[in-house]
């Protein structure tokens, strides 16, 4: 995984949300709402956190 870069599994990304895994698979099916794909790595999803942070800066804008 990349140097200096932060990854959240997916469990970390539902707490961060206070979301439900079954909402997460939800939301990364979810085209329109643009949610950043994790990696895998046998068979667990890794997050890019500071995809995290562009994706809710999009959001905040995008409800402002």
């Amino acid at each position: 995984m990349g140097e200096g870069v932060k990854y959240l599994t997916g469990t970390q990304v539902a707490d961060r949300y206070h979301i439900t895994d079954v909402t997460l698979w939800r939301w990364l099916k979810d085209d329109g709402l643009c949610f950043p794909q994790p990696m895998r790595i046998n068979r667990r999803r890794f997050f890019r956190e500071d995809e995290l942070v562009e994706w809710e800066r999009t959001r905040s804008s995008v409800s402002a």
